[in-house]
C-alpha cells in the first residue's frame, strides 16, 4: 500500500470528496491550488481508537481481538471490499512462531451495507464501534506474534490514509497438549489441513476456477511474489525481437504531425494578419523586378525563406528538448498547467478580448533592413518581417501545434509540424507569383476572416481542457473527471455552433456595421458543431463517445455510468501483485503499459477494447495489468536500480513502471501490450497502437494458444 505524507493525503482526499459533490461550482482552478497549499499543513485528526488483546481461555486455540471505538460521523470499512474501493480491513503478519492463523479476519458488529457514489461500488462499514477477530492455533510450547491490523476510515467529507494497529506478544502457549487436544490430535490436524490451508503444490488447481482476484488470500499472493518476483523482472528483449510482431506507428505519427501542421498553416493563411499581405507582397515582387522570371524566382525564394524561418523554430525546440525530456514534460503537472493557461490566453485573444503583439519597433527595424539591402538577404528579411507582423494571428496556431507535437513525445515532431505549417503558409506566395491572374479571383479581405479567428478561439479553448485533464489524472485531483470534461466540451461546441449560425456575436463582429447573415458554409459548419455537442450528451451517462475518447479522461473517472457492462478495467495496477494472482489462477498475463495523458491508449480502449469478443477475452482469459507510466504517486519504499553503470533511486510509480518497460521489454512508448506466461516470458510478440480489432484478436489468441502449450 502506497503511503504518502498523511497531512497532504487527508487534504487530497478531502478535495476528492468535496469536488466530486460540487463539480459545477468549481469556478477557479487557481483558487483550488491555493486552498491545497493553505490546508496541507492542517492538524491531524484521530477519530478511531483501537485496543488489541489475545484471548486463549486455556486452550490450544485463541483469538487476536481488535476493539475499535469510532467517533460520531466516522465509519471504518469492513473486510474484503475488493479492488478499486476504500481500504479494506486486513491483517498482516511480520512474524508467527509457534502459532498459525486459522481462517481469515472476521468483522463483528453492526455492519452497514450501501452503495457509495464516490467509489461507485457497494461498500460495508461500521459506525460507533467495531471488532475484528483473527483466530489462531498454538503449535509449540512457546509462541511469538508480530502482526498489524490495517483499516480505512472516512466521514462524509474526507478519508484518512490507511491506518495500522500493531499487535506484538510472545510467551508460553496455554495448552498445546491439553487433554481435550490429546483426544483427537490426528483428527484436528487433518481438519486443519483440509479446511484452513492451501497447499502450494495444489494452489494452481484449487484457484484456477476463480474468476476474480478478490478470492485469493493475501498470504498466498505474498508467498508467490517472494518466490518468483526475481524471474518476473528478467529482461526479455531478445525474445521479443525474435518474434518481431510489434506494430510500429512512428511513420504514421510523423505523417499525422505533418498533416496537422499543414492544416494549421492553411488556417493561418485566412487570418486578418496574413491574407491581406499576400496580394501586396506578390505585387511588390512583380513590380520590383524587370522581368517576370526574376519575380517568380524572388517569390520562390520568399516562400523558401518562410519555410526556413518556421522550420528553424521547430528544430530549436527539438534541440532544446531531447526525446526523454519531451516524454517527461508531457505528463509534468506544471508544464501541462502552463500549456492550459497558454491556450486559454490564445483563445481569449482570438475572441477579441486583447491582441497579442510583438513590439512594433522589431518589425520596423527588420523592414528597414530589408529596404536597405538587396539580393537574397533582403528577401529573407521580408519573410522575417511577415513572421513578426503576423505574430498576433499565427502565434496561437503555432503555439497549439507546438504544444501537440511537444507533448506527443516524438523528438522530431516539432520540426515536422513546423515544416508542414511553413509549407502551407509559403505556398500561396509562390503560386500567385507563378499565376498572377489568380489574384483577381482570390476573395477580398473582410469579416469572414474574423469568423475564422473566433472559431479557432473555441477550438483552442477545447484543447486547453485536455492539458488540464492530463495534470488532473496524473496527480489524482479528480477535478476534471470525464463527465465534467464532456459537459465543458458540450458547452464550447454548442456555443461555436450558435456563433457560426449567427446567434452569438463578439465585439469584433460588431465593428463598423451590424454583421450580415452568415454565409451558407458557416451555417453548415455551425449545424455540424451543434450536432457534435448533441452527440456528446449521452456520454454524461456513460456512452462511449468514441469520437472524443482520445481527448476525454478515461471511463473509470465517470461518477455516474449506466454503461458499466461494456467497460474493460484492469483489476491490477501492480506488476508483481498481478503476476502472482495470474499464477495462482492459472491464467496468462496481459501487460498494458499506458498513461493518463496517452491519447492513443484512450483510442485503443474505445475502439478495440469495447469489441465484445476482445472484452470477453480480456476479462475471462487473461489477467489484465495496467501500468501507468505517468502516475506521480510516491512509492511506499523507493527502489534503487543500476542502469548503464549509474545508480538511481526510483521514488514514484511512474518511474518504476517506466524502468520496467525499458529494462525488461526495451520499449518506452505507450500503448504497449505484451502477453506473458507465469514466469514472465513473452507468449508472442508485443503489440502497439493499431485500431484493428481483428489484428488485436489474433494477438490475444496467439498468446492464449502458446500459453496452453
Amino acid at each position: 500500500m502506497i503511503r504518502q505524507n498523511k497531512a497532504i493525503d487527508v487534504v487530497r482526499r478531502c478535495l476528492f470528496f468535496t469536488l466530486n459533490h460540487n463539480k459545477m461550482k468549481r469556478i477557479s482552478t487557481l483558487l483550488i491550488f491555493a486552498l491545497v497549499a493553505l490546508v496541507s499543513a492542517a492538524q491531524m485528526v484521530d477519530p478511531v481508537t483501537f485496543s488489541s488483546q489475545l484471548k486463549t481461555n486455556g486452550t490450544a486455540e485463541g483469538e487476536i481481538v481488535f476493539n475499535g471505538k469510532i467517533d460520531d460521523g466516522w465509519h471504518v470499512y469492513s473486510t474484503n471490499l475488493g479492488n478499486g474501493g476504500p481500504t479494506s480491513a486486513s491483517l498482516s503478519t511480520s512474524r508467527l512462531d509457534g502459532v498459525e492463523l486459522v481462517g481469515g479476519l472476521t468483522p463483528k458488529g453492526n455492519e452497514i451495507a450501501k452503495h457509495d457514489p464516490l467509489f461507485n461500488m457497494n461498500v460495508r462499514y461500521f459506525e460507533n464501534n467495531v471488532q475484528f477477530v483473527q483466530k489462531v492455533r498454538f503449535t509449540k510450547p512457546d509462541y511469538s506474534i508480530d502482526a498489524a491490523l490495517e483499516y480505512g476510515a472516512c466521514d462524509d467529507n474526507m478519508c484518512l490514509p490507511p491506518q495500522e494497529v500493531s499487535f506484538k506478544q510472545s510467551g508460553k502457549s496455554p495448552a498445546v497438549a491439553s487433554p481435550k487436544e490429546e483426544k483427537n490430535p490426528d483428527e484436528i490436524e487433518e481438519k486443519s489441513t483440509e479446511t484452513e490451508k492451501i497447499d502450494e503444490e495444489t494452489a494452481d488447481e484449487t484457484l484456477a476456477t476463480d474468476t476474480t482476484a478478490l478470492a485469493l488470500p493475501d498470504t498466498l499472493l505474498q508467498q508467490i511474489v517472494e518466490t518468483d518476483s526475481t524471474k518476473w523482472w528478467q529482461p526479455v528483449i531478445d525474445q521479443l525481437e525474435q518474434t518481431d510482431t510489434l506494430t510500429q506507428t512512428k511513420g504514421r505519427s510523423w505523417l499525422y504531425i505533418f498533416l496537422m501542421g499543414l492544416l494549421g498553416g492553411l488556417l493561418a493563411l485566412f487570418t486578418p494578419c496574413v491574407w491581406p499581405i499576400i496580394p501586396m507582397t506578390v505585387s511588390f515582387f512583380l513590380k520590383r523586378s524587370g522581368n517576370r522570371r526574376k519575380a517568380i524566382r524572388d517569390a520562390i525564394t520568399y516562400g523558401i525563406s518562410i519555410i526556413v524561418i518556421y522550420l528553424s523554430l521547430g528544430l530549436i525546440i527539438t534541440a532544446l528538448f531531447g526525446s526523454d525530456a519531451l516524454n517527461s514534460m508531457s505528463t509534468n503537472v506544471w508544464f501541462n498547467l502552463f500549456l492550459f493557461a497558454l491556450l486559454v490566453i490564445f483563445a481569449l485573444s482570438f475572441f477579441g478580448w486583447f491582441e497579442i503583439k510583438l513590439p512594433a519597433s522589431w518589425g520596423n527595424k527588420i523592414d528597414t533592413k530589408a529596404s536597405n539591402t538587396s539580393g537574397l538577404i533582403s528577401i529573407f528579411l521580408m519573410a522575417f518581417t511577415l513572421a513578426l507582423v503576423s505574430f498576433s494571428c499565427t502565434a496561437p496556431i503555432v503555439g497549439l501545434l507546438l504544444v501537440e507535437t511537444v507533448t506527443s513525445g516524438n523528438w522530431i515532431g516539432p520540426a515536422i509540424g513546423m515544416f508542414g505549417f511553413a509549407l502551407a503558409l509559403a505556398l500561396p506566395f509562390t503560386l500567385f507569383a507563378l499565376f498572377p491572374a489568380w489574384l483577381k479571383q482570390a476573395p477580398k479581405s473582410g469579416g469572414w476572416m474574423n469568423i475564422i479567428k473566433v472559431s479557432l478561439g473555441f477550438i483552442e479553448l477545447a484543447f486547453a481542457l485536455k492539458f488540464f485533464s492530463v495534470a488532473d489524472l496524473a496527480y489524482g485531483w479528480h477535478i476534471m473527471d470525464r463527465e465534467v470534461f464532456l459537459a465543458l466540451w458540450i458547452v464550447i461546441f454548442g456555443l461555436l455552433g450558435l456563433y457560426l449560425i449567427g446567434k452569438l456575436k463578439f465585439p469584433s463582429d460588431l465593428i463598423g456595421e451590424e454583421r450580415k447573415a452568415m454565409p451558407v458554409p458557416c451555417i453548415m459548419l455551425g449545424l455540424l458543431s451543434l450536432a457534435f455537442a448533441v452527440y456528446m450528451i449521452p456520454g454524461l451517462w456513460g456512452a462511449p463517445c468514441k469520437a472524443v475518447s482520445a481527448f476525454a479522461p478515461p471511463m473509470y473517472t465517470q461518477d455516474f455510468n449506466l454503461n458499466k457492462s461494456k467497460m474493460v478495467v484492469a483489476k491490477f495496477h501492480d506488476y508483481d501483485e498481478g503476476m502472482a494472482a495470474a499464477k495462482a489462477m492459472g491464467k496468462p498475463v496481459l501487460i498494458d503499459f499506458t498513461g493518463f495523458g496517452c491519447v492513443n491508449c484512450r483510442k485503443m480502449e474505445a475502439a478495440v477494447w469495447t469489441d465484445p469478443e476482445v472484452a470477453k477475452i480480456l476479462q475471462d482469459d487473461y489477467v489484465l495489468i495496467s501500468l501507468y507510466v505517468d502516475d506521480k504517486k510516491e512509492l511506499a519504499e523507493p527502489m534503487t536500480i543500476t542502469a548503464n553503470g549509474e545508480t538511481r533511486t526510483l521514488n514514484t510509480v511512474a518511474k518504476k513502471w517506466s524502468y520496467l518497460q525499458a529494462m525488461k521489454f526495451g520499449a518506452n512508448t505507450q500503448p504497449f501490450y505484451v502477453a506473458l506466461d507465469n514466469d514472465g516470458n513473452p507468449l508472442t510478440g508485443a503489440y502497439s497502437y493499431k485500431e484493428d480489432v481483428k489484428a488485436y484478436l489474433n494477438f490475444l489468441n496467439e498468446g492464449l494458444k502458446n500459453y496452453k502449450k
